[in-house]
């Protein structure tokens, strides 16, 4: 048998004080002798001895009751079955996972609920510590204190489901470094009441305790059903107009062992339902949404996916948003100016695109990188900063139209083309300028896909241009137009992120008549849309940082995000046309960020709007067993796994396994019974 508080063993000298009153309380009775009285002496005698006794016997009563008091309040115990047991005069630090993951149920009980009652049952075991502490995925400023049960307990009350999750090395950190500021020199203990979520909980092999503190791990008994969610949305062309179809696939996934049949998707635009679809998720797998929508009015439109799903929801609406008929921005650097300015022509007509042309002896090369498309026309020598900017340009995602001059130097060429790998380049010996006709296109390339009108695709087959080469190059890339010759007129090669356009030939009709017709200009209307960067829908809130293109500005230019009334100013940084935003997390904003739609703004105006979702990671119902745990912590003595928190017994489990069997009440008990001899004693004994 063990004592919490041996200290109060002290007491037991208390005992003295009935020994001193029964030993010095007694008084000598004087004898007085009557003559022929012997019967009375008889009487005398016995009544004596019965008096002795039953002081003998209050004494031991009173004694007994005080020595069990005593005992009662040094509160012993028998040991636990574990070798190393609980210290209460430690600090006990409560770690309550209140992750999204923790909104399934289990026989219609949320596992936050469940994780939250035996929690509950557990302070029982704590009611007179003061030392307590309650960590959330929160980590707020309030958790940093030390706190009795009862003010535990009327925080359970304002817990709810946090945006953030937390590896569970970061909760571990987080509080040890608590235990640390507080320097409790007793042995501390610390607990983990989660799910334990394989897709957030981290890597568990690399977490390392100080073994001084003892860990006890308690699951919830989570069993992965289903939940579906939406794993991404992507458009199938990079470029979106109005008035036109568009079409919008949506990956949907299912993290269960049980499929989701006939899960009905609904698309909305601008708060406006636009279209359904219904899918079969198959467990563990995922499937395709396929939605044709119509935009009408450009800039950005607010697209949200919403299907119903229980009972995890929080991960049922899907925000993204799309930015219809952007201005594509089109640089045109020429060396030779054509007569007929073919590319302004094309481009400059349009309020779909934003053209500037220079030439290349007065083109800033900054420009570069702030346009969609550069179309290099006629420049003799492209070197020096012009040449490092265009590779930079396409490695990014840029795309890069290349015509040739009149009289084309290969070698000056060579060093910027080859970076992209088209070898072979070399200048035609054709003086003559013998035109050739240039081959049908192929229908089935994704290229000339939506390219052409009925009408226009049969005046292709009867009359087709005609080309004569300046140069020619080994076959690179893609050809997207040829000559019957099999010479290659156009082709299409990805550099890095982006693509070239390289022709064979200039526009000016010495060379040849496809600048004059009809195929000319749906071919650079297609360059130009697909050079439009593919959009990003949506973005995450752990993908810090996120990436946006902005125009040039300085490094002391202030954006900021605001969400109706929730206006912040991320951390942020500006390179080049790219700016970077730390989205703040859980804990520097309190109560975390919703998901839903940001806006962009710079000086009082909106300049973008984004979509901000919460990571699916929480989606993934995937949960390390019990048994899984302990062979992960195997090797480390001071981590206790319990099987399971459902029912009652836990609390009364882990008193036998940790703090024992405790005997203060029996000993409470006893000295109460040896008070009611006592009184019984002098009451009744005569």
């Amino acid at each position: 048998m063990s004592f919490l508080f041996p200290s109060f063993l002290w007491g037991l000298l208390a005992v003295s004080v009935p020994i001193a009153i029964h030993i010095f309380n007694f008084r000598r009775t004087k004898r007085v002798y009557f003559t022929n009285v012997a019967f009375l002496k008889a009487v005398e005698t016995q009544t004596r001895s019965i008096r002795k006794i039953k002081h003998w016997l209050i004494l031991a009563a009173r004694s007994l009751a005080i020595i069990c008091l005593v005992i009662a309040f040094a509160q012993p115990f028998l040991p636990g079955k574990n070798d190393t047991s609980v210290d209460r005069k430690g600090i006990t630090s409560l770690y309550l996972d209140n992750s999204f993951s923790m909104q399934n149920e289990s026989n219609s009980k949320r596992y936050l609920d469940i994780a939250t009652t035996r929690l509950n049952d557990l302070l029982g075991l704590f009611k007179n510590a003061s030392s307590l502490q309650l960590v959330t995925n929160d980590f707020s400023s309030q958790e940093q204190g030390l706190y009795p049960a009862d003010k535990i307990r009327d925080r359970f009350t304002t817990i709810g489901l946090s945006h953030t999750p937390r590896t569970l090395e970061q909760v571990y950190k987080r509080q040890e470094n608590l235990v640390t500021k507080h320097q409790s020199t007793a042995k501390n203990q610390f607990f983990w009441f989660s799910d334990f979520q394989k897709s957030t909980a981290g890597d568990l092999s690399k977490l390392k305790t100080d073994t001084v503190n003892r860990l006890f791990l308690v699951p919830v008994q989570a069993v992965a059903e289903k939940n579906v969610f939406v794993d991404s949305v992507w458009l199938n062309t990079p470029f979106i107009r109005e008035l036109q179809n568009n079409i919008l696939f949506v990956k949907v996934s299912n993290s269960g062992s049980e499929a989701a049949k006939k899960i009905v998707l609904k698309l909305s635009l601008d708060n406006t339902q636009s279209s359904t679809a219904s899918v079969n998720v198959p467990a563990n797998g995922s499937a395709i949404a396929k939605f044709n929508f119509n935009l009408k009015g450009k800039g950005y439109k607010k697209g949200r996916i919403t299907f119903d799903d229980f009972p995890v929801t929080f991960d049922n609406d899907y925000y993204f948003v799309l930015n219809a008929s952007p201005l594509i921005r089109i640089l045109h650097i020429y060396g030779q100016k054509q007569d007929g300015n073919y590319i302004d022509n094309v481009y400059a007509n349009d309020s779909l695109f934003a053209l500037q042309s220079y030439a290349a002896q007065n083109v800033d090369p900054g420009l570069i990188k702030n346009s969609d498309m550069v179309v290099l026309e006629g420049v003799e020598q492209p070197g020096g900063t012009l040449a490092q900017e265009i590779q930079d340009f396409v490695r990014k995602g840029g795309s890069l139209t290349v015509i040739p001059p009149s009289l084309p130097n290969a070698t000056s060429y060579i060093s910027l083309l080859q970076s992209f790998g088209i070898n072979g380049l070399t200048s035609e010996k054709n003086t003559s300028r013998d035109l050739i006709a240039i081959a049908a296109p192929d229908r089935n390339n994704p290229f000339f896909s939506d390219v052409f009108e009925e009408s226009i695709r049969q005046e292709i087959n009867l009359n087709l241009p005609s080309a004569s080469p300046a140069w020619n190059w080994t076959n690179a890339g893609q050809t997207l137009l040829s000559l019957r010759s099999g010479q290659p007129y156009l082709n299409q090669i990805s550099g890095g992120k982006g693509k070239i356009y390289l022709f064979a030939a200039p526009l000016n009709p010495e060379f040849g008549s496809i600048a004059q017709h009809a195929i000319f200009v749906p071919i650079m209307y297609k360059m130009a849309a697909l050079s439009v960067r593919a959009q990003r829908t949506a973005f995450t809130f752990d993908e810090n940082p996120i990436a946006l293109t902005v125009a040039n500005e300085s490094q002391n230019t202030v954006y900021k995000l605001r969400r109706n009334k929730t206006e912040l100013i991320p951390s942020q940084k500006i390179v080049g046309n790219q700016l970077l935003l730390e989205i703040p997390q859980g804990d520097q904003l309190g109560n975390g960020l919703d998901a839903g739609y940001f806006e962009l703004i710079k000086d009082n105006k909106t300049e973008q709007l984004i979509a901000l979702n919460h990571s699916n990671a929480e989606s993934r119902l995937d949960y390390y067993s019990p048994a899984e745990l302990r062979n992960i912590f195997s090797g480390q003595k001071n981590i206790q796994v319990f099987d399971k928190i459902d029912d009652d017994a836990f609390a009364k489990e882990f008193q036998q396994q940790n703090f024992g069997t405790s005997l203060w009440k029996y000993f409470l008990y006893a000295a109460l019974f040896f008070l009611l001899v006592e009184i019984g004693l002098i009451r009744f004994m005569k």
